[in-house]
């Protein structure tokens, strides 16, 4: 008997330190962080699958996305006339987080995240808001940003000055 009841301790002991290392991991809001990195892996593979139902039911109605192009600023209604064709086609973007970081507000209704991702356009930084809404985390903003490896940014800078030179004179008027 006093042998089941050891073995019965350090089981739960286990638990216990299973349980509070979970809790250490992921922090205050560890649950939410799970649904988040949830959401935002299954938003990439609905774009990945060229699903525009599911992809754009992961943004909140009033929602922006911002692109890589310094022109690409859309809402939601916006960035559907823009994305479906290519949907339509099933020529859409495949990203996998290659790292993520999750961040809360005090009252754990607004989170904000970054990550980079593994793209066609090699590593990405992808970032942006989401909002519980009804019970569910919704994208918000959505922010999709090219990383320039600092040995390359000049050159980067040399490529694009002459399309850029020109938006900044529209921009300034």
């Amino acid at each position: 008997m006093k042998k089941i009841i050891i073995v019965f301790t350090l089981i739960l002991l286990m638990i216990g330190v299973a349980e509070i290392s979970a809790q250490s991991k992921n922090g205050e809001f560890g649950k939410e962080k799970i649904e988040i990195g949830k959401l935002l892996d299954d938003f990439n593979v609905a774009a990945a699958k060229a699903d525009f139902n599911a992809y754009f039911n992961f943004y909140a109605e009033e929602s922006t996305f911002i692109g890589t192009d310094a022109t690409e600023i859309w809402d939601k209604q916006a960035f559907m006339v823009w994305a479906k064709p290519y949907f339509d086609k099933k020529k859409t973007w495949n990203f996998t987080s290659l790292k993520r970081n999750i961040y809360f507000s005090r009252d754990g209704k607004l989170a904000w995240f970054d990550e980079l991702l593994d793209t066609q356009m090699k590593i990405c930084r992808g970032s942006g808001v989401v909002e519980k809404l009804n019970g569910q985390w919704k994208v918000k903003q959505y922010v999709l940003s090219v990383t320039v490896p600092n040995d390359v940014v000049d050159k980067v800078v040399v490529e694009k000055t002459p399309i850029e030179d020109l938006l900044i004179q529209k921009l300034k008027q």
